[in-house]
């Protein structure tokens, strides 16, 4: 059996690497691009920075800073039309997940029109639109190195998943430094996105010695200095460690895919917004201890990649050593249950079947080491209140 493993064609890491992109674009055979990202990217000077860079190589770029937290429809539209009206070859992605994952969306629709839910998984999108070039300011959802993207119809309140080689970014510059001044809530829910990344990976029903590689190393990574850029956010070796963490992490993913977490999240966040990192950690020690039990050596070796249980550990040990770290995690990072975060019980309840079916039509929840009927699904739910 073969596994393909569709990767970005640049992938430059370390400090400094963002400031690499005038050369990037030049490999590239591209002169005009368009920058989107969010406000605060703008309002923190970090697109400034990148406009810098570009003019003194005598490039210039227009930024687009209206993308959202959680991308929709209407989000991704009003980018559409800027993309399409400035005659740009490329773009550069600059932020979290959200304004990556808005420009792959983007710049698909540019490219060849139509609406985001003709894209929508169980559609392959092979399609190349505008080279991205894409540039992370967050250590946790490895959307930089990764064929998914994911679109909120705010209509319908579904998070859409994407997928396919066309919204794989044609660069990836990750620079830890730009993660240095993450203030630690984001640094938490982040860096939780990407131990869950790591782990579904690994665990998934897709997993392949590609994947695997990349997962353990991601766990190696991300396991030991989780707490430490939470609490010491200045730490540079630690933050370079979550962020290379991070990136490793979605490689791993993006050839095996995720799983149920993932699955059972989106709804959370499309319907209550909950941040997508979050609601990943509010389901991650649950969705474990439910899916042990069909995969127990490979959740030894994650307990055992992170540092929490020892080669000599029995497997039995080891996922118990697991469970606890996983639930010592959320406390020690604050991680909300969903009735502390504020969502209203009665709709929460009441959302849960709908929920339920949603996560298992995203694909995910069948990648899973067990995979939950849609009533399991709502007592996990349940559970988790």
């Amino acid at each position: 059996m073969t596994y393909a493993s569709i990767l970005p064609r640049i992938l430059q890491t370390g400090a400094g690497a963002s400031q690499q992109i005038p050369q990037i674009l030049a490999s590239l055979c591209c002169s005009r691009p368009l920058i989107i990202t969010d406000r605060m990217m703008v309002e923190l000077g970090y697109a400034q920075r990148i406009c810098d860079a570009l003019t003194s190589q005598g490039l210039n770029a227009d930024v687009f800073y209206d993308t959202v937290p959680e991308p929709t429809v209407a989000s991704i539209q009003a980018g559409v039309a800027v993309a399409r009206d400035g005659g740009y070859d490329s773009i550069i992605a600059l932020g979290g997940g959200s304004p990556i994952d808005s420009a792959k969306a983007i710049g698909i629709l540019a490219r060849f029109g139509g609406v985001m839910r003709d894209y929508k998984f169980p559609r392959n999108v092979t399609e190349s639109g505008l080279p991205i070039i894409a540039i992370p300011t967050t250590a946790g959802t490895g959307s930089e190195v990764t064929r998914f993207t994911i679109i909120t119809d705010e209509q319908s309140d579904e998070k859409m998943l994407c997928v396919g080689a066309g919204f794989m970014p044609v660069a990836a510059l990750v620079d830890y430094e730009l993660t240095l001044s993450l203030p630690p809530r984001v640094t938490a829910d982040t860096g939780i996105d990407a131990l869950t990344h790591a782990i579904e990976a690994y665990v998934s029903k897709k997993a392949n010695l590609f994947s695997d590689a990349q997962a353990l190393a991601a766990m190696r990574l991300i396991g030991p200095n989780l707490r430490q850029v939470y609490h010491h956010g200045d730490d540079r070796d630690a933050r370079e460690a979550v962020m290379l963490g991070s990136t490793l992490a979605g490689l791993a993913f993006s050839s095996a895919s995720v799983a149920l977490v993932h699955g059972m999240s989106r709804p959370i966040g499309a319907f209550f917004h909950v941040p997508h990192g979050l609601s990943n950690a509010m389901l991650l020690p649950a969705v474990t201890a439910y899916s042990i039990p069909s995969a127990q050596r490979r959740y030894a070796d994650c307990a055992r990649a992170m540092g929490v249980a020892t080669s000599s550990d029995s497997d039995d040990f080891a996922v118990e050593k697991l469970l606890v770290e996983l639930e010592a995690i959320n406390r020690e990072l604050n991680v909300p249950t969903p009735a502390a975060f504020g969502i209203d019980r009665e709709q929460f309840f009441a959302l849960m079947p709908t929920m339920a079916s949603q996560a298992l039509a995203s694909g995910s929840p069948g990648n899973n080491p067990r995979v939950p009927s849609e009533a399991e699904m709502v007592e996990l739910y349940r559970n988790l209140w």
